[in-house]
């Protein structure tokens, strides 16, 4: 997965490409991630998922015009091809008095914050595998339980990059981890269902 640098750069070079088509402004939003989970039931692993994601997304301004585009191709060729386009569309679309970037007096200057929202893990399989199996495990133990829908255990790891081209640029990491089970109690006579999960 890209860094939070390498998200910057792509976004920068997006906003580039499309002023060299002809765009008066434009911004640029990267988003790209990736999550894996784990889910058991009665002691046995029933699914492992592992998802990746990757989104640039591509606003242009010609005068009061603008519109948006965006790809999940970054090759230098599709680029082009996103920019040219986004243009094009801009110089159709009707015009708009609001239609612009913010001022440049209200943008963000400098480093961003660091607000401590990336512990860089996205863990492995079988690590995951032993949190729900732990979690289901201690549902099960509950006096008056006698069977289980099962738990699980996920990990995600997100990075967001946005750019204008009057001089706003900044990225992100952030990561999250979730455990969740869900369980049966008492008999076929008389069942309920509860379910209890945790997120960070």
């Amino acid at each position: 997965m890209l860094t939070p640098d390498q998200a910057r750069d792509r976004v920068h070079d997006a906003i580039a490409r499309a002023t060299r088509a002809g765009a008066d402004a434009a911004d640029a939003m990267l988003s790209a991630g990736e999550s894996l989970s784990v889910s058991v039931r009665l002691d046995a692993l029933e699914d492992v998922d592992r998802a990746e994601h990757l989104e640039l997304g591509l606003r242009v301004f010609c005068g009061q015009r603008s519109a948006s585009i965006s790809t999940t191709d970054l090759t230098p060729a599709a680029l082009d091809i996103l920019a040219e386009r986004a243009v094009a569309m801009a110089r159709e679309a009707p015009e708009d008095e609001w239609a612009g970037l913010a001022p440049a007096e209200r943008l963000m200057h400098g480093d961003v914050p660091q607000l401590d929202l990336d512990d860089g893990e996205l863990g492995d399989p079988a690590a995951l595998k032993e949190t729900a199996l732990l979690a289901e495990r201690a549902a099960r133990a509950v006096p008056g339980v006698t069977n289980s829908e099962g738990a699980g255990a996920s990990a995600s790891r997100s990075i967001w990059a946005l750019a204008t081209s009057h001089g706003f640029a900044g990225a992100y990491a952030s990561s999250s981890h979730s455990i969740s089970a869900s369980v049966l109690a008492g008999d076929a006579g008389a069942m309920e269902r509860d379910y209890d999960y945790h997120s960070a």
